[in-house]
């Protein structure tokens, strides 16, 4: 079982009020915190104020690069080059990196947005053009990555630290992958199931759609701001967590 474990969200995707309101209720529950960069999300002020509250609780600050398609959230894919993604990963990290020294502080990760998460989860020439983006911004950034996935190889291939990341509320297929947003069953709602899902992750499992138990190790969980319940969601997991006597800290100390 898990000793150890990262608690990370996505933030700074939503100027609403209720998006600002779900993020600092958020935070405090979480160790390390993704922020849009301007691609499916965000903007240099959120960024700022995303950051400022993450500092204000402690928690680790890291860049969240996505498909330039706010229309679609950046969740479906398209048909872009590894150049294309080279670029648009190296823009987005560096403007994120520069809004934070501005404010003094210090970018500490990488990790895709979207489908373009799952589509370097699974092709090498995507995730190689995500690595050689980091690489080109700070070789000591941490790169997120699912849990067995193309994306981590290649990123440990190239000496980058990679953070192994799993999920309770999404459902998985028997090669690890996940399940498309698109189709039914992808996200799990329900209190019970994402618990059952936290449980079969920090013993180094998870039951796939086809029913088969795959083996999976983590170091980092996500909990999703838009899935629905995700307050009540994060809350739980992080009470299941310390009741089982597992360290929640952010990634950088999870590798120690």
């Amino acid at each position: 079982m898990l000793r150890r474990l990262d608690l990370n969200s996505d933030m700074g995707e939503r100027e609403t009020a209720e998006g600002l309101a779900l993020d600092a209720a958020l935070m405090p529950l979480i160790t390390s915190v993704n922020i849009a960069c301007g691609g499916h999300a965000g903007s240099r002020n959120l960024i700022r104020r995303t950051a400022s509250l993450a500092q204000q609780h402690g928690v680790v600050v890291g860049a969240h690069p996505g498909l330039p398609d706010r229309q679609s959230f950046g969740r479906i894919e398209g048909d872009v080059t590894p150049n294309d993604i080279r670029c648009l990963v190296s823009e987005q990290v560096r403007t994120c990196s520069r809004v934070l020294d501005g404010e003094g502080l210090r970018l500490r990760h990488v990790k895709p947005h979207g489908a373009l998460y799952n589509m370097a989860a699974r092709d090498e020439g995507i995730a190689q053009a995500i690595v050689t983006a980091v690489c080109e911004v700070d070789r000591s950034l941490l790169l997120y990555a699912l849990a067995g996935s193309v994306l981590a190889h290649v990123g440990e291939a190239a000496g980058l630290t990679v953070v192994y990341e799993g999920f309770a509320d999404r459902a998985y297929r028997g090669n690890g992958q996940l399940v498309s947003r698109s189709e039914t069953g992808a996200v799990i709602e329900d209190e019970d199931g994402v618990r059952a899902q936290l449980h079969q992750l920090i013993h180094g499992n998870v039951m796939t759609v086809d029913g088969t138990l795959i083996p999976v190790s983590i170091q980092s969980l996500c909990l999703h701001s838009d899935t629905p319940d995700a307050l009540v969601l994060a809350r739980m997991i992080r009470k299941e967590l310390e009741r089982t006597g597992i360290e929640v800290l952010a990634a950088s100390h999870v590798h120690r």
